[in-house]
């Protein structure tokens, strides 16, 4: 057991003389023990300090987002990470309130939207705000990329890679990755027009309505199997 974050796990594997593997599984969940602590600001259930640090060796924290980023960048974290449509509202609402005084808590923070909050979607729409300060404050999408381009050059040949995600976020980058090799932009070919993929797309599995009625948090995850070629 490694206490660390999978974005340096052929650093890690590196130290323990291991150099090659043939199978990878990540399960990218943030830990339910983690949303139901309330300590550590992660769930909207709870009135914590805006923290949402997955390791206290983080420097910066949601409070940090919420009362120092500029409104331009909060925009664009709320818009890219949550995919909100109002981000550009929430914001500036956020800048015009931490104005008269810092927003400390999730609930000071639920309080200063709570006009863009209807009760028929405020569980939602909460959610995926957080979801997004929480990305933010943990680099996950970009510990996601550099993981999954380090897993492809330690697998062997035939080797599975199989992740587990639980938002369209990080399953849209575990898909395009698995496809083409790369993140963003258009594959090269070579001369005949043909791309050289690193993976043999496998399986996609989904949650059965049995799994969902035992684990509710389990109704979002995507697990995608792939072969090293």
């Amino acid at each position: 057991m490694i206490h660390e974050n999978f974005r340096y796990i052929k650093r890690f594997l590196k130290f323990y003389q291991v150099h090659k593997v043939n199978g990878i599984l990540a399960d990218l969940g943030v830990s339910s023990h983690q949303f139901d602590k309330a300590s550590r600001g992660f769930s909207t259930r709870f009135d914590a300090d805006l923290d949402m640090r997955m390791s206290k060796n983080i420097e910066i924290s949601a409070f940090e987002i919420i009362n120092r980023y500029k409104e331009e960048k909060l925009n664009s974290i709320l818009f890219l990470y949550g995919e909100l449509r109002n981000a550009k509202a929430l914001a500036n609402q956020i800048v015009e309130s931490r104005k008269e005084a810092p927003i400390k808590t999730s609930f000071e923070l639920k309080e200063a939207l709570q006009r863009f909050l209807p009760k028929s979607k405020e569980n939602k729409i909460l959610a995926q705000i957080f979801q997004a300060i929480r990305i933010e404050v943990n680099q996950e999408l970009e510990a996601l990329k550099e993981f999954l381009v380090q897993a492809e050059e330690l697998l062997e040949p035939g080797g599975k890679l199989s992740v587990i995600s639980y938002h369209s976020l990080e399953d849209r980058l575990v898909k395009r990755f698995i496809r083409s090799g790369i993140f963003e932009g258009e594959p090269e070919k070579d001369f005949y027009g043909n791309i050289q993929v690193p993976f043999k797309k496998g399986k996609l599995i989904t949650p059965t309505q049995e799994e969902i009625r035992r684990n509710n948090r389990a109704r979002s995850a995507k697990l995608r199997i792939a072969t090293k070629l």
